[in-house]
């Protein structure tokens, strides 16, 4: 009788003790900022300005254009990873931060000879594509 007297008090004492160390682990939790959105790549074309890329929603055949400054360090908008080879198919993720449009990812094959990859042929002329973009907006 005793014995199970000390063993009642031992697990007593272990949920008091050990009930408000999990609820102060819960608190401390802390929710990102940022969440994303990425789509497979269907096809990146390289152009002048930047990279043009298609990406299937649904039965719909959809594009986004990069322009080629937001690569460079002082604008930051745009990283190509390149992948190797494997089963890794190239995609596009786009981050928000508090649900605006902070930056995207580009993961690309590194091999130019890869079936995504694609040339805007040279008689094209698709400057006006690239101007005055600010932020990407995937049609979903």
């Amino acid at each position: 009788m005793k014995m199970k007297r000390v063993l009642l008090a031992v697990l007593l004492g272990l949920i008091i003790f050990a009930v408000p160390n999990l609820s102060a682990q819960q608190k401390t939790y802390k929710e990102s900022e940022y969440y994303y959105i990425s789509v497979p790549i269907e096809k990146i074309y390289y152009y002048r300005n930047g990279y043009i890329v298609l990406y299937q929603q649904g039965y719909h055949l959809n594009r986004s254009f990069i322009p080629m400054e937001w690569f460079t360090i002082p604008t930051g908008k745009a990283d190509m990873i390149a992948l190797g080879t494997g089963s890794s198919w190239p995609h596009l993720t786009i981050y928000y931060k508090n649900g605006e449009f902070s930056h995207i990812r580009l993961y690309v094959r590194r091999s130019r000879a890869h079936e995504t990859w694609g040339m805007v042929p040279l008689n094209v002329d698709m400057d006006s594509y690239f101007q005055n973009i600010n932020e990407i907006k995937l049609e979903l």
